[in-house]
């Protein structure tokens, strides 16, 4: 499977992005999917999944100011990234859960990602 990621760019603190990861096969629509990103000097970290029955977590850092959702064909992940901050600057990441495991941590296909800057 492979995950094709798109919509990050540059955009001033407050502003918004949405960021969407389209699958190429149908069989992810069996599987939990996630966003993650990776800031200039830091691990990669979860920011967001979207479980199969619908529920959704988030991190921390990010919970009430990002929405993850799924397209009706379910092979269409979004992130709607609201009120942005200088410290959302990093390469985001789709993922798909593949594998057994957690779902802030063990996914099995990750897209090549896509850069949000934000200024301050």
């Amino acid at each position: 499977v492979q995950l094709q990621a798109s919509g990050g760019g540059l955009v001033r603190a407050g502003g918004s992005l949405r960021l969407s990861c389209v699958a190429s096969q149908r069989s992810v629509i069996n599987y939990t999917m996630g966003w993650f990103r990776q800031a200039p000097g830091k691990e990669r970290e979860f920011v967001a999944a979207i479980m199969l029955n619908g529920a959704t977590d988030y991190a921390d850092s990010v919970k009430g100011r990002f929405t993850i959702s799924r397209g009706n064909g379910k092979r269409t992940l979004y992130l709607q990234l609201n009120n942005l901050m200088p410290e959302d600057t990093a390469i985001y990441y789709c993922a798909a859960q593949s594998i057994t495991g957690g779902h802030r941590s063990t996914y099995g296909y990750w897209g090549q990602g896509t850069l949000v800057t934000v200024s301050s």
